[in-house]
């Protein structure tokens, strides 16, 4: 059994929908993730903040605007009036709940219930638009098996457990479909798994029920080796292991959440990233084997600030980086870099929201600089220290751009190079240069 995730995109209009049942019919017995059509979360969002703002009025009218497409969807991608008649139905079931809920006062949990509704009503479209079509599919409910504890990780074992007794009482169902994104907590209230969404659910469900297989669907054919966006002739890596790819969707390639990957690589669920655009193309596979002596992708990750805190009287003395750290872990933020000398310690962060106090905490162990409008560009492959020249490739390339900072020896398959905002385009197609 595979777990089969489309996104937004891919089941953005009724013909995009009609796209997706013709990619998962007649491929096995599979557990199909789909997240809520595009466009329909950010109009759940402003529809809560309406609520939030104390504006019934307009958030009712935001509901009925939303309704009004969803009419339009179901009027384009049903054929049969009965069917027709069973998914407006359970829309009108959907709105009607979200106009109650619109009429209330704001809360947060609030907001969550609201949200939650995209997942519910795109795969109940997508159930009804297979029933149609002849294909005995089954709605597995996310909101009965999906699960996050107290400090909002995943509950492993409630999923497996409920997620299998579903499908062993659903047995015989030619597909299986379900919403991405949303769960319950530990209070058993409407939640969201926020970090990946819907990827990290089909992770999750992958694990769970230890699939063959995970495959994510988007609208590019795999993990490109550089930016499309900035680099001409990029291509998509056919394989990576696990490290690889999380080193690279944490450092700037969105195509994957790198919270997705954890629970994939833990239970050694190969993960395919395809394109529903162009099916026969084939992707990216990821997975916990090596194809070494290789360097295999380039990102970058932008809005980074290094800071700089020079202190030659303490920097030797015991305590002196546990207490920098401790700042960090004070206020909340993370560390992308670190590199340390003699005499300094740089590192950067991706959030200044608590940058101010953590710079005066910072000054009493010594002098502190700031760097804004930085960019962390990593070179991601088989880049254990003991292959030679892959480093020296990497700064050949980068030879006539100025380096703030390099990392190395961290990970196997990294090495990063902070560089400024305007020298990142110009990085990244060198490295394609000399690289690829």
């Amino acid at each position: 059994m595979k777990v089969k995730k489309f996104g937004g995109t891919s089941v953005g209009s009724a013909a995009r929908i009609k796209n997706v049942a013709a990619l998962i019919s007649g491929d096995g017995c599979n557990v199909v993730v789909l997240s809520a059509m595009s466009g329909t979360t950010n109009s759940l969002v402003e529809i809560a903040a309406a609520v939030k703002d104390g504006d019934c009025a307009r958030a009712l009218n935001l509901v009925d605007e939303l309704a009004a497409k969803y009419d339009a969807v179901i009027s384009e991608l049903y054929a049969d009036a009965s069917a027709k008649a069973a998914a407006k139905e359970i829309t009108d079931n959907i709105f009607g709940q979200l106009r109650q809920l619109a009429a209330k006062e704001y809360s947060a949990q609030l907001e969550k219930e609201i949200v939650a509704k995209g997942e519910l009503i795109s795969t109940n479209l997508t159930n009804c638009y297979l029933h149609e079509t002849g294909v005995k599919s089954v709605l597995l409910p996310a909101l009965d098996y999906m699960r996050i504890d107290l400090h909002g990780e995943p509950d492993m074992e409630y999923i497996g457990t409920h997620l299998k007794e579903l499908l062993a009482a659903n047995a015989g169902a030619d597909l299986y479909i379900t919403q991405g994104f949303i769960c319950r907590n530990e209070k058993g209230e409407v939640d969201n798994l926020q970090r990946g969404g819907s990827d990290y659910t089909a992770s999750l469900i992958g694990a769970a029920i230890g699939a063959d297989e995970i495959e994510i669907w988007t609208d590019i054919d795999g993990m490109h080796n550089n930016d499309p966006r900035f680099v001409e002739d990029t291509r998509p890596v056919h394989n990576l292991h696990f490290e690889e790819a999380a080193e690279l969707a944490y450092f700037g390639a969105k195509i994957l959440h790198p919270t997705c990957i954890l629970p994939a690589r833990m239970h050694n669920v190969p993960v395919r990233l395809l394109n529903t655009l162009d099916p026969s193309a084939e992707g990216t596979l990821i997975e916990n084997k090596m194809c070494g002596n290789a360097i295999k992708a380039v990102a970058a990750k932008d809005n980074i600030t290094a800071i700089k805190i020079k202190s030659g009287r303490m920097l030797l003395a015991y305590g002196f980086l546990k207490k920098v750290f401790e700042i960090f872990e004070k206020y909340e933020t993370s560390i992308d870099m670190i590199t340390t000398s003699e005499v300094g310690v740089s590192l950067t962060i991706d959030n200044e929201r608590n940058l101010e106090p953590i710079v005066e905490e910072l000054s009493r162990l010594g002098s502190v600089t700031i760097d804004r409008d930085m960019v962390i560009v990593c070179v991601v492959g088989d880049l254990e220290w003991k292959n030679r020249g892959f480093e020296a490739k990497a700064l050949e390339a980068l030879c006539n751009v100025p380096v703030r900072m390099i990392s190395y020896g961290g990970s196997n398959y990294n090495i990063s190079f902070l560089i400024r905002k305007e020298d990142k385009v110009r990085a990244l197609r060198m490295l394609s240069y000399h690289l690829f």
